[in-house]
C-alpha cells in the first residue's frame, strides 16, 4: 500500500509533446513516481474548439484519477489556455498548468517588457500567455503568433533542416520588428526547436521553456502540500496513450531523451 508522497504524479497532454515536460520533471525531481497520458487518439488540441478541448480534457483527467495520483500537471498549453478550470473541479488535488509557470518566468526574463509568444492556434487566440503577463506586469506588452507548423516539422524529427529554419524565420520575423527579448515557447514541442530559434533570432531573445518552468512550479507545490516522494525505491515511470503506442514510442524517446519502456493503450470514456 503506498503512502500519500509515493503516489505518482499525473501528467497529460493532447500526445507527445507533453513528453518535454516529463523530461524536466524526471531532471528536477528524480525520485517521483509519474504516470503519463497522451490523447494520440484526437490529437491535436490546438486547432480544435473550446468546447470540445474542454470535454476531452475531463475524460483526460479521468484516465489519471483512476491511476491514483496526488497532484495533476498539464503539460498541454492548448488545456492550459482553456481547460485548466475543468481539471481543478473535477480533480480536487494540487494542479498546475504550464502557461502561469511559463509566463512567470518570462516576467522575470525580460529587460525591456517586450515578450513574445508563439503557440498553437487556440493558445494564441486564448490570450492566456498575454493575459497572465498583464497581470504579473501591467508594462509588459505581449506579440502573439501562431506556429501551426511547427508540431509536424518536429515529429517528422526536422529539427535542424533548411526547411524548418527557413519556417521558423518566417514565423519569427515579424516578433523580432517588435524588438522582443523574451520569447515563450508556447507549445510543448517547441523546446525540441530551441536551436533552429536561437539561430533565426540570432541568440539576441531570451527562450522561455515553459516545461522547465513548471518543473520548479511542481517542486514548489510537492512541497508546500508535503507531497515529496522520500521513498529509497527505484521511481516508476508510466507511460499511456489513446492509439498507436508503437508510434508514440518511435517518437517519444527523442522528446524524452531517453527510453520509454512500455506504452499501454487506454480508453479515455
Amino acid at each position: 500500500m503506498s503512502t500519500q508522497n509515493e503516489k505518482p504524479i499525473g501528467v497529460f497532454d493532447s500526445g507527445i509533446g507533453g513528453l518535454t515536460v516529463v523530461r524536466a520533471l524526471l531532471e528536477r525531481l528524480p525520485n517521483e513516481n509519474i504516470v503519463y497520458f497522451g490523447d494520440t487518439a484526437r490529437v491535436p488540441y490546438g486547432s480544435k474548439s473550446p468546447q470540445v478541448v474542454r470535454e476531452y480534457t475531463l475524460g483526460d483527467t479521468n484516465v489519471l484519477l483512476a491511476k491514483d495520483v496526488k497532484m495533476i500537471v498539464v503539460a498541454c498549453n492548448t488545456v492550459s489556455a482553456v481547460a485548466l478550470d475543468v481539471v481543478q473541479k473535477r480533480a480536487n488535488l494540487p494542479v498546475t498548468g504550464v502557461i502561469t509557470p511559463g509566463a512567470a518566468a518570462a516576467a522575470r526574463a525580460t529587460k525591456n517588457r517586450r515578450i513574445g509568444v508563439i503557440g498553437t492556434a487556440a493558445t494564441v487566440n486564448s490570450n492566456a500567455y498575454a493575459n497572465e503577463l498583464q497581470r504579473l506586469d501591467p508594462a509588459v506588452q505581449t506579440h502573439s503568433r501562431a506556429c501551426p507548423l511547427f508540431v509536424p516539422l518536429v515529429e517528422e524529427g526536422w529539427l535542424e533542416t533548411k526547411a524548418t529554419e527557413l519556417v521558423a524565420t518566417e514565423y519569427l520575423f515579424p516578433l523580432t520588428l517588435e524588438k522582443v527579448d523574451t520569447l515563450i515557447l508556447g507549445c510543448t514541442h517547441y523546446p525540441l526547436l530551441k536551436s533552429v530559434i536561437a539561430k533565426v533570432t540570432k541568440g539576441m531573445v531570451t527562450l522561455i521553456d515553459s516545461g522547465e518552468a513548471t518543473a520548479a512550479e511542481v517542486e514548489r507545490m510537492l512541497d508546500e502540500h508535503g507531497l515529496r516522494n522520500t521513498s529509497p525505491h527505484r521511481p516508476n515511470v508510466q507511460f499511456l496513450v489513446s492509439d498507436a503506442p508503437e508510434k508514440f514510442t518511435a517518437i517519444g524517446e527523442r522528446f524524452l531523451g531517453r527510453k520509454l519502456g512500455v506504452v499501454k493503450r487506454v480508453a479515455t470514456g
